[in-house]
């Protein structure tokens, strides 16, 4: 029989929660799911090829348990229990801000600045 743990123990041992406690909170709401089926039970046994579903902050992740903990130990270390199945989100990108004669080279001039201020104006008309 392969090893199992309780999903709300599992979910913190992998650092997704930082407390036991909320873990158990988002499974009994019913914010998890388990090989594409809602659960509701804190105890509810994961294993090795189980897949999981929730949302974490404002982007839904999607993991594949590829190992049980027997602590929760540093980031690293609960990098490995898990593998990542979640599609990138495509918000998360950082763009380089809108200021295309500044080009990041240091602070703007004066002049820059007035230049930046008028083709702010013209565009908000």
């Amino acid at each position: 029989m392969a090893e199992k743990l309780r999903l709300d123990k599992w979910l913190w041992h992998a650092r997704f929660f930082k407390t036991r406690s909320l873990a158990a909170t988002r499974v009994a709401a019913g914010d998890v799911r388990v090989n594409g089926t809602r659960t509701e039970k804190r105890s509810q046994m994961v294993g090795p090829e189980d897949v999981l579903a929730f949302a974490q902050g404002d982007q839904i992740r999607v993991i594949r348990v590829d190992a049980i903990g027997t602590r929760r130990g540093p980031a690293p270390e609960a990098q490995t229990l898990y593998t990542d199945l979640s599609p990138p989100d495509p918000k998360s990108r950082k763009t380089a801000p809108e200021n295309p004669a500044f080009e990041g080279k240091g602070r703007p001039t004066k002049k820059d600045r007035r230049i930046l201020d008028l083709s702010k104006a013209r565009s908000l008309e």
